[in-house]
């Protein structure tokens, strides 16, 4: 079958469940994943030929996205900070604001020198920790969650990446004392409410893991105050605590931190104007 016409195909199928360019962007995704052939391929050889197997591979995603499976779950892997990530149904799908956060970490942190100790709460993929990693070539990195299946995700991308990360077996929720001394603890833990749902995307909704996004209405800082109880004594002095937020209780999430002690605490908002990034400084006492 020549590949052309499994894009038409595939634009049909889908044209009634997603716009015509995401619908366009989701069938190259997985031609160069799936079969190493890129839009510019196609577009210098039109008659290129695809055969029975590789027919199915196609017929078999378009089932899936009919679903809204995210297209990142299908392929099996993403990008994030220009590294690669392997992905599935246990893990959140990276997101950019994520990058971000990341990106403050590393200009914070640009002209040290010095090993620095960091801990990631609640790794999933373990992007975030192996980002670092990479990029903060002296320092000694930890990263804790309570999944076990999301941990062995995160060591395969530890591998891929060649990044030197410890990763521990750990409900946050459950511990009293948070043992180390770190220079940054960083964490994007579970924060939409329940009320939230409801502007939640189906890919969202039915296919990422509900333990690593949902948190009860009535107590939806739960996670940010059990960390920021821990951080402040597990944190040498002048240490910086990182949160991703949720953007609808950004002033209460701040206003928790230097409750508890936190100096310094300062909001950052993302490339859409939302404020999802805080920071705080453990005093020097």
């Amino acid at each position: 079958m020549k590949l052309k016409a499994q894009k038409e195909t595939f634009l049909k199928e889908l044209e009634n469940e997603y716009p015509v360019e995401e619908v366009l962007s989701f069938f190259f995704l997985l031609t160069e994943a799936f079969f190493g052939i890129k839009r510019l391929d196609l577009a210098l050889n039109p008659e290129l030929e695809i055969d029975e197997n590789q027919t199915e591979r196609i017929d078999v995603a378009i089932t899936r996205l009919k679903q809204h499976e995210p297209i990142q779950y299908i392929i099996g892997e993403t990008e994030f900070f220009g590294l690669p990530f392997i992905v599935d149904k246990n893990v959140l799908v990276p997101r950019p604001e994520t990058e971000e956060l990341v990106q403050w970490i590393l200009e914070d942190f640009v002209s040290e020198e010095r090993p620095l100790k960091i801990l990631d709460v609640g790794t999933g993929s373990g992007c975030i920790a192996i980002s670092l990693a990479k990029n903060l070539q002296k320092a000694q990195i930890s990263a804790i969650d309570i999944s076990e299946k999301a941990l062995e995700i995160a060591k395969k991308n530890a591998e891929i990446n060649n990044a030197e990360i410890k990763f521990i077996r750990e409900d946050i929720l459950k511990i009293e004392v948070l043992t180390g001394d770190w220079d940054i603890i960083v964490s994007n833990p579970p924060y939409v409410r329940e009320l939230e749902k409801k502007e939640m995307q189906r890919n969202v909704l039915e296919f990422e893991p509900e333990t690593a996004l949902y948190v009860k209405d009535e107590d939806p800082l739960l996670f940010y105050n059990k960390i920021t109880r821990l951080a402040k004594n597990a944190l040498n002095p002048e240490g910086k605590l990182y949160f991703e937020i949720n953007q609808y209780l950004a002033e209460e999430t701040e206003k928790m931190m230097r409750e508890q002690g936190f100096r310094s605490s300062e909001k950052r908002k993302d490339i859409f104007g939302n404020y999802r990034m805080l920071k705080g400084i453990k005093p020097n006492i």
